[in-house]
């Protein structure tokens, strides 16, 4: 139901939207008077109203504590929304292909603050292999889909998210900065990324970005299992699955590599 006009809140709510609908690709951090004036707000009104979504984990400050950028919970928020949507239905019969040809369990999962929610997946038919995990979240910088994502952000955005500390989840997860970022170079040069271990010991997977009409990576499919059945060539082979299957589900949403975007 939409309230009426004079409905007590409303102002608030209209006013806390149009601070959120600040934030964008070209501009995913402000000040707070810069924010304020771009959504026409008083710079008091602004602090109390991004006071209260910060408690919500809506919005949330950089560590100088003088710039915003969207929260966890509105990026869980925007996740849920994705679901909502035509993604799992068109991303759904190539994680059935990617299993049926592969063995593997394959996924697809979407970029939730710095963690990769998984959506979806199929499980593989091997006896050992990934468990179901679907609805669980694991850090971006230590997956194979998380990486596909990442090395599809312009530079700015990239940073924003990952920060400045990266979580250690096994001995051999890229916590450098500088090693990530050549891991990602080789991402974008191969149209697919690699986690080798790096999130749990034995466990390898592969994956490639899902890209909108506009050429964003709004997701990523992958397929994992355990290091013994992940040679070095049968890797380079499922990436070339992988991509292709990214590239056709990409494709279905609008996409057109090559064509302006």
């Amino acid at each position: 139901m939409v309230a009426a006009p004079g409905y007590p809140g409303t102002q608030a709510v209209t006013r806390a939207v149009s601070l959120l609908k600040a934030f964008s690709d070209a501009r995913p951090e402000w000040r707070l008077s810069d924010l304020a004036r771009a959504a026409r707000l008083h710079k008091a009104t602004a602090h109390r109203l991004l006071s209260a979504l910060e408690r919500e984990g809506i919005v949330a400050r950089d560590p100088s504590g003088e710039r915003y950028r969207l929260g966890p919970e509105a990026i869980a928020l925007g996740a849920r929304a994705a679901r909502a949507t035509d993604l799992r239905a068109v991303c759904r019969a190539e994680l059935e292909s990617l299993a049926a040809e592969t063995g593997e369990t394959a996924t697809l999962e979407v970029l939730a603050g710095g963690e990769m929610l998984i959506l979806d997946e199929v499980l593989g038919r091997a006896l050992i292999g990934a468990t179901p995990s679907l609805g669980t979240r694991w850090p971006a910088h230590a997956t194979s889909t998380g990486k596909a994502v990442l090395a599809a952000l312009p530079d700015a955005e990239r940073k924003a998210i990952l920060g400045t500390r990266l979580t250690r989840c096994t001995d051999r997860t890229l916590t450098s900065p500088r090693a990530l970022a050549r891991d990602l170079a080789r991402a974008r040069r191969h149209g697919y990324a690699v986690a080798l271990e790096e999130l749990e010991r034995g466990y390898v997977a592969v994956g490639a970005a899902v890209r909108d009409s506009d050429g964003r990576a709004l997701a990523a499919v992958s397929v994992g299992g355990p290091s013994l059945r992940f040679p070095a060539a049968r890797i380079a082979a499922l990436g070339r699955r992988v991509t292709a299957a990214a590239a056709r589900a990409s494709a279905t949403l609008g996409y057109r590599a090559g064509g302006s975007r």
